[in-house]
């Protein structure tokens, strides 16, 4: 084995098995239903679930009055409750273990601009919204899709200052160009 010469860790973590068609169907379905470039990102997701799931077994492996089971459990706990990904009532480490790539693919930036905000007209349209710089998290402009969004910033979630989408933003080329155009023709401009 040679030397290792990566800069940082790894991030996702290819199937064992290439071609089994359960799987290939399912990461397909995942990957429609929430407009993902390409399958990398679900194995992402899958690859930061195993790490957690692995993290909560080996804690449940050790007494229940264990500190670092006490200490690292409510931790752990603590982080994910916070990024909405388990429920107020659900403070056991078995909950942890009942986690999906679902759950962790509906809190990304792109699915909650569309399915719980309702800022874009489809899925693949918040995407583009995101990475054309149109979209916000708090006072942050936010271009990467697979942001996670957690409960505390998801109020904040709105189109950004600089969008002619907004509300109050800049109108966007077009309009300009036709403002232009009926100001110097005289109001006839509109029948481009």
């Amino acid at each position: 084995m040679g030397k290792n010469y990566r800069n940082r860790s790894k991030t996702s973590k290819t199937p064992r098995r290439p071609f089994e068609k359960e799987r290939l169907d399912r990461e397909l379905k995942l990957v429609g239903v929430f407009g993902l470039k390409n399958k990398r990102e679900v194995w992402r997701c899958q690859y930061t679930l195993a790490k957690i799931r692995s993290v909560a077994r080996h804690l449940m492996t050790l007494p229940e009055k264990d500190p670092q089971r006490e200490f690292q459990g409510a931790a752990l706990l603590m982080r994910l409750m916070k990024m909405g990904l388990l429920d107020e009532k659900e403070d056991k480490l078995d909950y942890i273990l009942g986690l999906t790539v679902e759950k962790f693919l509906a809190r990304r930036l792109q699915t909650c601009v569309f399915s719980t905000l309702k800022l874009a007209k489809s899925i693949h349209h918040s995407r583009c919204l995101i990475r054309q710089r149109h979209i916000r998290v708090g006072r942050n402009l936010v271009n990467v899709p697979s942001f996670m969004v957690n409960v505390d910033s998801e109020k904040l979630v709105e189109y950004a200052h600089t969008s002619p989408l907004g509300n109050n933003g800049r109108p966007g080329r077009v309009k300009r160009k036709k403002i232009a155009a009926a100001k110097e023709g005289g109001g006839d401009g509109d029948d481009v």
